[in-house]
């Protein structure tokens, strides 16, 4: 009777881990380290044709340099500079390995977690754009868009099924989340920018809701996001493309050139 009680309590909380997954699969709440793990090539990026560069002095400069290119037909052909090099700021703590299409990253190198103040190294898709102005007052835009309102919040609660997401309180039924930004709030850097797509299968604790948007300062750094000026990220965003499939690659200057044939990279 005790063995079949026992099976009994197991198959309930099996049930209950089921009925706590998140929709992207994951256990809500649950933290398992991925292993790391490098992918070369990234099929991603022959696909690409817009290409964004972030690259820093190394692992804990925050100042960074980033570089927009462009190709007409995917990897036949070869990588072109758009415009002039310009200056951007991530985390105040440097980079860290995050999730992305380059897979986990490498032992040996910082990894990102959630609050550590760190900026996601790696390669990634960007999902949609984002700010304060109405859809009609960036029809220029050839990317989603989202209008922040005054209950769009940024979910860094890794416990939520909403964790990595922007979402509209107003939407939701049951709110499930104790810690999220107030996009709003946030004012001039959320003016308008992008979303990244770092760790986009949430794993919980492994960092959330990556921006690339308008800086605070050209010396200070983030709390994990990409920064830029207003008139660089406005140029940025008139050249956007969701058809040119594009992406960003955020890399300390020494692992980019380690990795650039590895990833095809310009």
């Amino acid at each position: 009777m005790r063995d079949a009680r026992n099976g009994f309590l197991a198959l309930l909380a099996l049930m209950a881990q089921y009925l706590t997954l998140n929709e992207t699969g994951q256990t809500a709440g649950a933290r398992i380290d991925p292993p790391l793990e490098l992918h070369a090539p990234i099929p991603d990026i022959s696909k690409c044709r817009q290409l964004i560069v972030v690259t820093t002095d190394g692992w804990k400069a925050v100042s960074a340099t980033i570089q927009r290119f462009q190709r007409t037909r995917g990897a036949q052909m070869s990588w072109q500079k758009v415009g002039k090099p310009f200056s951007g700021v991530i985390g105040c703590r440097g980079f860290a390995w995050g999730i992305g299409l380059h897979g986990t990253g490498e032992a040996g190198a910082p990894r990102k977690k959630e609050g550590d103040e760190s900026s996601p190294a790696g390669v990634f898709r960007l999902f949609s754009v984002f700010g304060l102005a109405n859809s009609t007052q960036v029809r220029y835009l050839r990317f989603p868009y989202q209008q922040i309102t005054a209950t769009t919040e940024a979910i860094d609660d890794p416990q939520s099924r909403y964790y990595n997401r922007i979402v509209d309180r107003a939407a939701i039924t049951h709110p499930d989340w104790s810690s999220s930004e107030s996009m709003l709030r946030v004012g001039g850097p959320y003016r308008c920018g992008v979303m990244i797509e770092h760790n986009w299968r949430p794993r919980p604790g492994f960092g959330s809701c990556i921006f690339l948007h308008i800086w605070d300062s050209a010396r200070r750094g983030t709390v994990g996001c990409t920064a830029v000026s207003s008139a660089d990220l406005e140029q940025l965003l008139h050249w956007l493309d969701a058809q040119k499939n594009p992406l960003i690659v955020q890399l300390p200057s020494p692992e980019y050139f380690r990795l650039r044939q590895f990833w095809e990279l310009p």
